[in-house]
């Protein structure tokens, strides 16, 4: 995650970061760790903060209805099973990734969402991005604001969480960058007009002013991999969920923000 796309990496600051980091970078410490947050201007703050005002609340109520409404005839709607979302999901979005037992592997919340739509209400898995999966995703993510990130401490995930790791602290692409040599080592310093956040993902979905509309942590993750010129994993593959489980364990324990908005 080394730069925001549209921000020139220029030759001065690559050789900066190329030369001054480490090969085996130490993650942020849990005292020094900051949300984006922080980082934005007063008004980008003001306006998530304020229901009113933040775009993505918009996606949080389509999940609501979303959450309320049966996908096919005959099955349940989530709230069927689940009741009220506002007790049954707090502190379910700060336990994610997952292991899960069907598939014996770990998966994220969007994953766990579809699998539901598959066994328990007859329907076909949301794509990847899709306004609906973002939705509810987002929704029940939101009833765990202000809960701090605690992925589970299960030894079953030891094995993605280290690939996680390896994946975040890797040199990737033409540029030969990492996303802790960014997120890790320079932190708080600027790339261009931009300051260099910590890459904590305390409020996806969210809703980015430069999409003009919501998105997955999958999807910044390809972002940042394009802006290293790497090659971006597929929409769902193992290598995202390991990142989204190392990238919980490094915030934690950050408050979830879901939806926050961003840049």
């Amino acid at each position: 995650m080394p730069r925001r796309p549209g921000l020139p990496l220029t030759a001065a600051f690559l050789g900066l970061l190329l030369a001054a980091a480490p090969a085996m970078a130490e993650p942020v410490a849990p005292a020094e760790r900051r949300s984006g947050f922080d980082q934005m201007s007063p008004e980008i703050q003001a306006m998530q903060r304020d229901d009113g005002a933040n775009p993505g609340m918009l996606a949080v109520a389509d999940g609501a209805e979303l959450w309320a409404q049966a996908p096919t005839s005959g099955r349940p709607a989530c709230a069927g099973c689940h009741g009220e979302a506002a007790s049954t999901m707090r502190g379910v979005a700060a336990r994610y990734p997952a292991w899960d037992a069907r598939s014996g592997r770990p998966i994220d919340l969007q994953e766990r969402i579809n699998d539901c739509r598959r066994e328990h209400q007859g329907a076909e898995p949301l794509a990847h991005e899709s306004p609906d999966l973002l939705a509810l995703t987002a929704f029940v993510a939101a009833q765990s604001r202000g809960l701090p990130i605690a992925p589970p401490d299960d030894h079953r995930l030891a094995p993605a969480r280290a690939e996680g790791r390896a994946l975040f602290e890797a040199r990737q692409g033409q540029l030969g960058l990492s996303c802790a040599i960014c997120h890790d080592d320079h932190w708080g310093r600027r790339l261009g007009s931009a300051v260099i956040p910590q890459g904590q993902p305390t409020g996806y979905p969210l809703y980015r002013l430069e999409w003009q509309g919501m998105g997955s942590l999958q999807r910044r993750l390809r972002n940042c991999l394009t802006g290293m010129r790497a090659e971006p994993f597929g929409y769902g593959a193992p290598e995202y969920v390991a990142l989204e489980l190392y990238l919980a364990t490094r915030a934690a324990p950050l408050p979830l923000e879901t939806p926050a908005v961003r840049p």
